[in-house]
């Protein structure tokens, strides 16, 4: 895995959080979700990495705090005024109309005030949200189109997708939600500031409640915490389980699991259900508790007050507005609590996302990287080249081999001889440990990745269609192909009639990853876009391994098309597919130990020798060499 803040990626199988408990985590059959639901509630260095992508937007930031300051502003005029209406309008000495009617005035005025900073705040802060996640969308989609297969060939796909989904959609409610926290202090502490200053003694008379309420969430926050944790982490494992049960469910048929699935989803949904119970348990337990302070805190005040009025210590104003700021100023606290668990999430949502985008690219082009040009002849060639997807295990062990311009070089071997990991130099997937790759003469660490990308063309064993029509799979190596050109290159490779027989011919959709294609039909629209790539260097590897004979037949004749005027590299285990090969080479354990066309391997009696009669002999044979084996071995026991 790559090194860097990427290493947590994989470091997170191991780890212990610091309270002790391991991340959440589920294996279900071959599924495992293993992620941290809750992280701290405040990390500075996830929020100077977040404000980089909310810094292009600080105007609309200031303009969202100025409209919720002047939100929360008049949210504490509005007592005062009701007050002022109460001791000027209604006065013992009668009604004063004027007094009523600017009263009247500033009330319509703060309404109208009051719904232009929430709209203007809500409006922007929902438009700056929503361009902030697109930035980090599009940062962490770009980065990683750009990581090197080292990181891909270890991460799973589906930890990924939960990233930039499930976690942006966390940043989300927390970057829509976060500004409000400010006018909620705002909000708290002016209260407190009115209601000490319109009666210091009744101030501090409704705050007496306040330790109780903090003994209450000291209590309730740990509590609350773990059992939140504990729903994520039983609703995971039963995500798990449903995903998993879905995807296998042609294996879960045929072996007649039903049932048996039934019952241990079944234990894992009724698990989920008890978390998720417990967790509602205390999210709800706060809000009658704070409403219940809330009602004491207003009964102590009406009682208190309404003795200090008829002694003539405060106005009625005063008894009447207190009420309105106890009603408000508990609502600060609850939106706070609930905010907290938000931040929490958003801060491990915000790591996750930070560690993908921290990534290390192994591949880069250097600074003054050259331009393969079209004109180049084609060659390749291996220098001494050792290499390994772990530097201290190589998988090639000083590799030295050339392939002319326009020739066909042929690499067989067993399993795990490193043929497939040369291929992936040639393109330049990986760099090499020692050694060179050369591609038209030049080292492809000395080249543009994307000038490289557009003279090697490569075909792989398990072809790879997007979700589109059959021209734009054709053409998406080189996406300024005529339709003319497409269907030249179908038409080559023996792909036109059965696009013809689809039924909107060249405009057929296709399903994801052209599961509604045949494998040997998405193997000739491989070539065929392979031929319209019209590349100088094309690459086989085995793409003819998981093919009947007589769609192999098809290619075949398609390879003398594809390889006139290119250079071609070719990895198969079916050998007959490559006795017409200029030259093989054999590799075995990351060796060449042989090289040579067909007759001249044969006739040398080596490994491709054995390699070719294993291929051709009949079972029979076989069958009776492993029973001659098996008999020696038991007379020498």
């Amino acid at each position: 895995m790559a090194q860097g803040h990427a290493g947590e990626l994989e470091a997170e199988r191991n780890d212990v959080r610091e309270d002790g408990r391991r991340p959440p985590r589920a294996v279900v059959g071959s599924h495992r979700i293993e992620e941290e639901m809750f992280g701290r509630a405040f990390d500075k260095n996830i929020i100077r990495r977040i404000w980089a992508f909310v810094r292009p937007y600080r105007a609309k930031v200031v303009i969202s705090v100025v409209a919720l300051l002047i939100f929360s502003g008049v949210q504490l005029l509005i007592p005062l005024i009701i007050r002022y209406a109460i001791n000027r309008g209604m006065a013992p000495g009668g009604i004063d109309h004027p007094a009523l009617l600017a009263a009247a005035g500033a009330f319509l005025l703060a309404i109208l005030v009051n719904f232009a900073a929430g709209y203007t705040q809500e409006t922007v802060v929902g438009k700056m949200a929503e361009n902030v996640l697109f930035d980090i969308r599009r940062a962490m989609f770009g980065h990683l189109q750009k990581v090197s297969l080292s990181f891909m060939d270890k991460t799973e796909v589906g930890r990924l997708m939960s990233r930039l989904q499930g976690d942006v959609n966390s940043m989300q409610e927390f970057l829509e939600t976060s500004l409000f926290s400010v006018g909620d202090i705002a909000l708290l502490f002016g209260i407190v500031f009115v209601m000490l200053w319109l009666d210091f003694r009744l101030g501090l008379l409704t705050l007496s409640v306040l330790p109780v309420l903090f003994v209450v969430r000291i209590v309730w926050l740990p509590r609350a915490r773990d059992a939140f944790i504990a729903a994520h982490e039983t609703n995971s494992v039963a995500n798990g389980a449903l995903a998993e049960a879905i995807h296998g469910v042609r294996a879960v048929q045929s072996m007649d699991r039903q049932q048996v699935n039934f019952v241990l989803y079944d234990d894992k949904a009724h698990a989920n259900l008890k978390t998720h119970l417990t967790a509602a348990k205390y999210a709800q337990v706060m809000v009658p508790i704070v409403d219940s302070l809330s009602g004491l805190a207003m009964a102590v005040v009406i009682v208190v007050g309404g003795s200090m009025v008829m002694n003539g210590r405060i106005d009625v104003g005063v008894l009447v507005a207190f009420p309105f700021y106890i009603q408000r100023f508990f609502d600060p606290i609850r939106s706070l609590t609930l905010q907290y668990s938000v931040m929490q999430r958003a801060m491990a949502s915000g790591k996750r996302l930070t560690d993908v985008l921290d990534v290390k690219i192994d591949v880069q082009d250097k600074p003054d990287a050259r331009v393969l040009s079209r004109e180049m002849d084609g060659s390749v060639e291996f220098r001494n080249v050792t290499f390994g997807y772990n530097p201290n295990h190589p998988v090639l062990k000083n590799v030295s081999f050339r392939a002319n311009p326009c020739e066909t070089v042929a690499l067989v071997g067993p399993t795990g001889s490193g043929k497939s990991s040369a291929m992936a130099l040639v393109h330049r997937f990986y760099d090499v440990q020692k050694g060179q790759v050369l591609v038209g003469g030049h080292d492809v660490r000395d080249l543009t990745q994307e000038s490289l990308g557009r003279q090697v063309a490569m075909v792989l064993q398990e072809p790879f269609l997007f979700t589109g029509t059959v021209f734009e799979n054709i053409r998406y190596h080189k996406t300024e192909a005529t339709r003319e050109k497409v269907i030249e290159a179908a038409k080559a490779v023996g792909a036109h009639d059965f696009i013809m027989s689809l039924a909107d011919g060249y405009e057929a959709q296709l399903g994801e990853r052209g599961g509604n294609l045949s494998l040997g039909q998405r193997q000739l629209i491989s070539f065929a876009r392979a031929l319209v790539a019209d590349a100088k260097i094309l690459v086989l590897d085995e793409a003819t391994a998981n093919i009947d004979s007589y769609t192999e037949m098809l290619i075949q004749k398609a390879l003398i098309k594809l390889f006139e005027g290119r250079t071609g590299l070719v990895i198969a285990h079916r050998l007959a597919t490559i006795r017409g090969a200029d030259r093989i080479i054999v590799l075995q354990n990351g060796e060449v130990i042989e090289t040579g066309n067909h007759d001249q391997l044969m006739a040398a009696g080596g490994l491709y020798s054995k390699l070719y009669n294993l291929n051709y002999a009949s079972f029979d044979d076989i069958l009776e060499e492993e029973l001659d084996a098996s008999a020696q071995a038991g007379s020498r026991t």
